[in-house]
This record gives C-alpha cells, structure tokens and sequence, in this order.
C-alpha cells in the first residue's frame, strides 16, 4: 500500500510536469504566433521610419499631435518632425524624397502637378483643416481705412471688406508709392484668398503670365504682392517692407500682441470653412509605400478628431504643445489665443469665433475634388493657368491630385477598430467628392465644382473664357 501511494504520488507529479511542459510548449507557440503576427502586420508597412516636413504654423496640429499623442507608433510608424525655412525648400525636400511627406498649402500638389514654378506629381488624401487665416494691415493703414469702416456701438462692422482699403491705395498711388502686401506662396491659400478679398472690393492684385516668363503676378496690378515667410510678415511689416499680408496663425494675433497691426478679416469671413493645409506626398512614395501612406492617414485622422474634441481642454493642451520651439515656437497665449475659439482684432476687440480653426468637424479631413476645383478656378482666374481648360480638365486635374479612395480605406479601417465611427465621415458609398454649391463667400457669389467655368465668368476682376495675359 505504502508503494502503491508512492507509485500514484510520483505518478500525479509526472502527468502535473508532463501538464507544465505541454501548456508551456503551448505558451511558447503562441507567443511565437503572436510574435508571428505582429511581424507580419508590421512587415505590411512598406517603411516605418519617416521624416515629415512642416511650416511653424498653429495648423500643423495635426502632425504634433498624431507624433505627441503616439498615434504614429500605434500605426507601427516611428516618424521624425521637422521644421522647413519655406514652403519652396518644403515642396522641393518632398520632391526629391528627403522628406516622406509634408504640412502643405492645398494649392502645392495642384501647382506642381500642373508644372506652375516646379514640375512633379504631389498627390494628397488628407486635408489638414479649415479656415485659419487672416489679412493683417499695418496700424497707420488701419487709422486711414478705419474712416471708411461702418462701426456699430463703437466697434467696426464684421466683416470689412476690401473697399473700404481701396480709397487708401487710391491716396498712395497718388503720392507715387505702390501699395505693397505678403502672402507666403504664389499657390498658397494665402494668395488666394487675399486676392479674393482684393477683387470684391474693386482692387486689382494683377496677373501671372507664364507663358512670357512673368511669374511676378503684379501685371495689371493695384496691390503688389510678394513672397514673405510666415514668421517673418510681423517684423517684415513693422520695418516698413509692406504694408499688410495675409498669413495662417498665430502671425496675426501676432501682429496684435506687438501692437503693430490689425487683423481686419479672417478667412473664414471671406469664404465659410474653406480648405486650407493638406498632408502631402509624391505620387512616387505614394505609390511606392501604400499602406504606410494608409496608415499615416489614420493617424492623422486620429489627431483631428483628438483637436476638435473634449472641447477647450484639447485645444489648450494643444496650444502648449505647439508653443514649443520644435513646432511653432510663438507664446502660449498668442497660440491660444486663436486656438480657442476666440480671436482678436484691433486690439482689445475680442470676439467668438469658434470655427476659426477646424481640424475634423464639417468633414475638414476628406479631400474633396470640388476643393480642388476652386483652386485650380483661381489659378486660372489670375493668370498661372495661361490659357481656357475644359470643365472636365479641371476635373480631372482635381481627381489625378486629390486621392479621397485612400483616405476612405484609411477611416474604414479606423471603423473597423473600433476607433471611430461611420458617422463620423461622409457616407463613402454615396460620395462623389464634390460638394453641394457653395454660397458663403463675402461676395455672395455661389461656386459649383462642376462647372468652374460658369463660376469664372461670374467674378467681374480676373480672366475667364478664353482670356489671355496682354
């Protein structure tokens, strides 16, 4: 009895090691499936080691808070952040594949693809954000244009529009002196909207004519714009240089917080929840490396939701990472200034507005075709598309840059996470890439993506038809 006890004792013991080692072996292998699978998701990014360009400008959120939050990492991509002297040094580096991708003005895939100033094919299927500019004039230029301004209650009238500015120029054309302005690029947002703004108060900002090798853009022109780098427009103005610009934030609050000018219209005055930056490769790396292009994009989507939720604690949080010399670099309180919800006119002349800076609501993120078309429209309209296209060239100039299948495989892959939800994008199975007319512009003309002839011929200043450049 004594053995048959010592027989069973040894016995259970062997069958709980003989357990022990199969669970283990067990174990092992799942671990090496597991680690197994990893692998191969991993090994479906094409690369994983990124370096991404930006513009110290507030949005560039987007990219600091997919990089701040871990959002990239979670997308199996370990990315590099770095700040560029311009948008031509951008654009180039993003060329040549010294940079992955970049923070870009929307008009910079359409211009290059095009060939207006450099020739490459740039592709985008991420929009950064909505709104976010603003036209700033230096304070002498302001107290003259102030007179011609209708005030209610001691405050100017929102928004001023540009005829108020025009007996101003009128007065320095007079004297001799040409009526000088900064925008950033000649394809950015900037140029475009400041030229708006110009033409529906009766002012000329002059015309491209790049088929005679003059990209100045000053032809006909009762404002000269020029080239200035975003952080340079304050002290730029300040020094006498020009005498108004228009500039993404915080370079105006900028301006306020010096006390050397007045921001007098935002662009989303001049056209409600317009397009601004995009997320920009070449269609070489784009077509190179497409799942890590989709997954950058859902990281980036990610962080736009991340910006426009949780009301002003994000945005806060947001201000103070971007306060950072690495990425903006300006004082907190100018960031946020803008960031928050608010933003600042003549000094002391706060106001709400909360649409000012939209990084996910109203659909900011989905590359639109139709948003396309309206800078391509403009670029027609000043002159840097020579010659009359076709409605259906604009077309589809807008589908070859604007990549809106990317960006849905991206969110749906998101959906399927559990990270976001259908109803926070458009209805993918029912979207064509163009929206509904839009009206809300400061001069109340309504622009169809469908038809950007018909909206040429609608604008009294600037080419349409079959126009050329005299």
């Amino acid at each position: 009895m004594k053995y048959l006890k010592e027989y069973e004792s040894t016995n259970a013991q062997r069958q709980s090691a003989v357990k022990t080692m199969v669970a283990g072996i067990a174990s092992s292998f799942f671990l090496m499936a597991a680690s197994t699978h990893t692998f191969a998701e991993t090994k479906d990014l094409e690369k994983e080691e990124l370096k991404f360009g930006f513009i110290k400008l507030t949005d560039m959120a987007p990219l600091a808070i997919a990089y701040e939050k871990g959002y990239f990492e979670e997308e199996g991509l370990f990315v590099t952040l770095e700040a560029q002297a311009n948008w031509k040094v951008l654009l180039d580096r993003t060329i040549d594949g010294e940079l992955d991708g970049a923070h870009m003005l929307a008009g910079q895939p359409l211009g290059a693809t095009i060939g207006f100033g450099t020739r490459a094919e740039v592709v985008t299927a991420f929009s950064m954000d909505l709104n976010g500019n603003g036209i700033t004039v230096s304070n002498n230029v302001w107290e003259q244009m102030k007179k011609n301004v209708p005030h209610k209650e001691g405050k100017p009238v929102h928004p001023i529009k540009a005829e108020y500015l025009k007996p101003v120029i009128t007065k320095y054309k007079e004297e001799g002196k040409p009526f000088k302005m900064g925008m950033v690029f000649p394809v950015s947002t900037h140029n475009y909207e400041l030229r708006y703004w110009l033409a529906a108060g009766g002012i000329h900002p002059g015309y491209y004519a790049p088929l005679k090798g003059d990209t100045s853009g000053t032809i006909s022109a009762d404002a000269l714009l020029s080239v200035t780098p975003p952080p340079q427009m304050p002290a730029t103005m300040e020094a006498g240089t020009i005498y108004g610009y228009c500039v993404g934030e915080p370079w105006n609050q900028q301006a306020v917080f010096k006390d050397i000018g007045v921001p007098v219209i935002t662009d989303y005055e001049i056209w409600k929840n317009n397009p601004e930056k995009v997320f920009g490769v070449s269609k070489e790396w784009a077509d190179k490396y497409p799942n890590t292009h989709k997954a950058v994009v859902k990281a980036l989507i990610r962080a736009a939701m991340w910006l426009d939720e949780g009301g002003l604690e994000n945005r806060k949080e947001a201000s103070k990472i971007l306060s950072r010399p690495e990425y903006v670099g300006a004082d907190y309180e100018v960031i946020a200034n803008s960031m928050t919800g608010t933003f600042e006119y003549e000094k002391g002349d706060k106001r709400s507005l909360p649409d000012f800076n939209v990084f996910f609501r109203y659909n900011a993120t989905y590359p639109y075709y139709s948003d396309a078309v309206w800078y391509l429209s403009q670029m027609r309209r000043w002159g840097q598309i020579a010659e009359y296209r076709t409605d259906d060239w604009y077309k589809d100039m807008a589908k070859k840059v604007y990549r809106p299948d990317i960006y849905a495989a991206a969110a749906k892959e998101l959906i399927a996470e559990g990270k976001a939800s259908a109803e926070d994008f458009p209805d993918f199975a029912k979207e064509t890439g163009f929206r509904a007319p839009q009206s809300e512009f400061i001069d109340k003309i309504t622009f169809d993506g469908s038809k950007p002839n018909e909206y040429l011929e609608k604008l009294t200043i600037g080419l349409k038809g079959k126009d050329t450049v005299k």
